[in-house]
Order: C-alpha cells, then sequence, then structure tokens
C-alpha cells in the first residue's frame, strides 16, 4: 500500500568534478595564493590586507590560507536582490538559478533593419522593456555601450535608463570610482535612502580582476566604495585559456579560483558581511586558429562547471553564463549553443547566470536571441523541476479504472493535472498544414515579431516624478564635471 503522505523529487544536476578533484583545486588554490600571491595596485586595500596577516612586498600581495578560510566562512552565504520596490526577488543560494542579460556590447542587431550597428541609450532602454516584459529573464545588465552619450559617464546614462525601464533586479558597471559614486547616489535616490538601499538593495556592482592574478586600480577602489557601504557586488574574473590562464582545465580552474577567493578577501577584510556574488568565472577558451574567445567551446562549458561546483563547495553564491553564442546572428548555431547553455547553468547550479541574448563572441547584442533564450529558459525552469513521486501522481487508481485499451482524455485527473505542462509561445508545436497556413515562420520569424510586439505595447511602471527628475540632476552634474 502507498503512503497518501510518500514524496520523493529529485532535480536533475550535473557534476563534472568529484569531492578528491575538488579538494585538490581547493589545496591547490590556497598554495597559489600563499606562494605566489596576487598583485595590488590600490595602496589602501595593500595596507588593509597587511593588517589582517598578509605578506605584502609592493604591489605583490601573499595570502595566508587561514585567512582564505576566514573570508568564506564570515562571507554570506545568501545574497538577495529585490525589485525596484523593494520586494525579495533572487534568493542567491544553494542551486536557484535565475537568468538575466550581459553588459556593454558595442554592437546590437536593430529589431527593425535586422542590420549590425553601433549600440545607442535607446538600446539600453529597449533592452530594459524587453526584460521586463520578459517571463522567465529575472534581471538586467545594460547590453551596449551607448555610443550617442558622453563616453566618460556613459554608464550613469546605462543606469538611468535600466532603472526607469523596468522594475526587475539590475546589475550595472562603473567606469570608476567616482562614476560609481554618483550611480549609488542614484540607487538611494530610487530606494528612498542609503540605509533602505541596503536593507533592501534591488541592484549590485559588477566588477572584476585581471587575469593573471592582479587587482587592479580601478576595480580595487570600485571594491572599496561599494564594500564601504555594504552593497552587493559580482567579483569574478574574466580570463582566457591559453592566453592569461594555463591552457588545461585544472590549471584554468585553479587560478581562476585564486583570483576569486583573494578578491572574497579584500571584500570582506574592507567590510566584513559584504553580500558578494564571488563564485563562476569567465573562462573562455582562445581559438587558437582565429585569437578569438570562444563562447561556443564546450571546455568553456566544462571550466564554468568546474567552478560552479568548487562555489557550492565553499557554499558561496556564483555568477553563470547562458544564452551565449560565438554566432554572428540569430541562426541555427545561436540557437543550439544558447539553449545548451541554459540547460547547463541550470544543472550545474549557477545562481546569477547573465549574458543571455549574447552573440558574436560578447561584442553584439541580439533581441532575436534574448526573446528566443527566455523560452529556453521556461523550458529548462520546467525540466529542472524533476518528477513528483506520490500517490497522486502515479495514478494506481486512475490507471485502474482507465484498464487496458482505454483512455484518460475525459478523466478528472487529466483536467486537473495537464496544465502542469509545460507551453512554448515561440517554439513551433503546429502540424504541417497550421504551421504552411501561417506563412511557414522560422524561429528567428517569430522571435523578431515577438520582440516588436513588446517594444510597440509594453510599458513598464515608470519612476516618480520627482526620482526622475532627481536622477537628471546627477546626470547633470556628472556632466558638467567631465566638461571641466
Amino acid at each position: 500500500m502507498i503512503r497518501g503522505n510518500y514524496h520523493a523529487q529529485v532535480t536533475p544536476a550535473l557534476r563534472v568534478l568529484s569531492d578528491d578533484q575538488k579538494a585538490l583545486i581547493h589545496g591547490a588554490t590556497l598554495e597559489l595564493l600563499r606562494r605566489t600571491g596576487v598583485r595590488v595596485l590600490v595602496p589602501e586595500v595593500r595596507q588593509l590586507l597587511k593588517k589582517a596577516g598578509c605578506w605584502v612586498d609592493g604591489e605583490r600581495v601573499r595570502m595566508p590560507p587561514h585567512l582564505i578560510e576566514w573570508a568564506i566562512r564570515v562571507a554570506p552565504k545568501r545574497v538577495v536582490l529585490c525589485d525596484r520596490d523593494g520586494h525579495p526577488a533572487l534568493h542567491l543560494e544553494g542551486h536557484n538559478s535565475y537568468y538575466g542579460t550581459g553588459s556593454d556590447t558595442p554592437f546590437v542587431i536593430d529589431a527593425y533593419s535586422g542590420q549590425r550597428r553601433p549600440a545607442v541609450l535607446a538600446d539600453v532602454a529597449n533592452v530594459a522593456r524587453l526584460v521586463d516584459a520578459l517571463p522567465y529573464i529575472s534581471f538586467l545588465m545594460c547590453m551596449g555601450i551607448a555610443s550617442d552619450v558622453s563616453g566618460a559617464i556613459s554608464d550613469l546614462y546605462h543606469f538611468q535608463a535600466m532603472v526607469s525601464h523596468t522594475t526587475k533586479p539590475i546589475v550595472y558597471t562603473a567606469w570608476n570610482r567616482q562614476n560609481l559614486e554618483e550611480i549609488v547616489a542614484m540607487a538611494e535616490v530610487v530606494a528612498g535612502g542609503a540605509e533602505a538601499l541596503q536593507r533592501d538593495p534591488f541592484c549590485a556592482l559588477y566588477s572584476e580582476p585581471m587575469a593573471p592574478l592582479v587587482h587592479g586600480q580601478e576595480s580595487g577602489e570600485k571594491l572599496l566604495t561599494i564594500c564601504d557601504k555594504g552593497l552587493p557586488v559580482v567579483y569574478t574574473p574574466g580570463l582566457i585559456t591559453g592566453a592569461s590562464s594555463p591552457v588545461t582545465r585544472a590549471g584554468a580552474v585553479a587560478q581562476a579560483n585564486a583570483e576569486l577567493l583573494s578578491g572574497l578577501v579584500i571584500g570582506q577584510t574592507i567590510r566584513e558581511g559584504t553580500p558578494m556574488v564571488a563564485g563562476g568565472s569567465g573562462m573562455m577558451t582562445m581559438d587558437m586558429a582565429t585569437m578569438l574567445a570562444s563562447y561556443g567551446a564546450p571546455e568553456f562549458m566544462l571550466d564554468w562547471c568546474a567552478l560552479s561546483e568548487m562555489s557550492h563547495y565553499y557554499g558561496l553564491p556564483n555568477f553563470g553564463f547562458a544564452g551565449v553564442s560565438d554566432a554572428k546572428t540569430f541562426d541555427q548555431q545561436a540557437a543550439a549553443e544558447g539553449a545548451l547553455w541554459v540547460m547547463l547553468a541550470a544543472q550545474a547550479g549557477g545562481n546569477l547566470i547573465h549574458d543571455v541574448g549574447y552573440i558574436e563572441s560578447g561584442l553584439t547584442t541580439s533581441y532575436e536571441m534574448l526573446v528566443s533564450m527566455d523560452e529556453f529558459i521556461g523550458l529548462t525552469g520546467r525540466f529542472m523541476e524533476g518528477i513528483e513521486v506520490s500517490e497522486e501522481t502515479l495514478a494506481l487508481d486512475v490507471i485502474h479504472q482507465v484498464g487496458p485499451g482505454g483512455h484518460f482524455l475525459a478523466e478528472d485527473h487529466t483536467l486537473r493535472h495537464f496544465r502542469e505542462n509545460w507551453y512554448p509561445r515561440l517554439l513551433d508545436r503546429d502540424n504541417r498544414p497550421g504551421w504552411e497556413a501561417r506563412g511557414r515562420p522560422t524561429l528567428g520569424d517569430r522571435a523578431s515579431a515577438r520582440v516588436r510586439e513588446i517594444l510597440e505595447t509594453h510599458q513598464p511602471p515608470p519612476l516618480d516624478d520627482a526620482v526622475s527628475a532627481a536622477l537628471e540632476v546627477v546626470i547633470h552634474r556628472a556632466e558638467e564635471r567631465v566638461r571641466q
């Protein structure tokens, strides 16, 4: 007899490292930071690390193993990002996976002409509106470097455009410490003050060290600012295996892990308890034939999965990749590589999974890629729910009642549960006559139509007029500053 409360469900998962391999990588990481160390270019950061027990020789900082273990222990294991209204939206911990766009591509594929062109500020706003409307995209990065505003403060314009056109959480970039301070001031206006922003942060800074093993001037200064404020920061390296790291998988993972954990030490030394997404990394593989960093390389996928496992080994939230491709337009290659990344990121336990909508190895934003990957994220989310096994779902009484040769279409059990199946919006399930009657549309055709529909009809909730005016004041002052 089956118990009425019996329930067993296992979420599908991927594993590429054994427990012994993770222990070896951890040990190698500690040895790298003890023996080789890192370069730290900000004197104030070096002084803090020296006081904490590091060995400092000029710009070279070597870290004792106990300090690494301390940083892992005190860093928050759960980072929460809220929406613009202060409601919790992203719980970055465990195997919770949230997908969002990337940032700072110089080019976009125009939504109407289909031509590749330089990104402008309207693209940043348009991507924000798409993200606001798409059901499975959970957070926003700016996706484009606006070429039609002052380059010195384009990051401020990006933030203003993003926060004005979506209520979803934002991960932003800042060109330097001064700009970061102004962006934080804008965020505090939106949140209702510094304390409100710290309590219910709707945005997180993205910054990174330089491979191999360098914490640069700007990244160090930005860490001083953001950690002092107690605000969330994503701090992960972007290395290219064979160029700025060893070409071998284990060596690349160990170096990236050292860059991650040394950054964690810096952040926690500045302010213990700073919420940091300090797991996962951009570990792109160099194609030695073209000298390009490949987003579709299986080695990149394997390296990132390994580093994601290391973040789970430490219990730290991690940064991931999905919906990306080396293709130059949204075509079969883009869909295949992007969808593979989406499933892989979920199974490997990525938390804050970005770059959805990137093509051309991260140089170009594709609106069609973004909306189609939203569909694949929905499909993947249903797969990751796994299979519920209970008396209700085993349905033995229903099977017995229908019996051999019957059907289940009219059963109450079917009516209760068929809506649990996932249904696509873009992927085609029509029969051939129906598909031909609709003009034989491809996935690209349907994605393009969906993009235009959202851009022409969706209006996100606006900011209060007073808040919008206050953001304009910050922008105006920044413009005056850079003109001096």
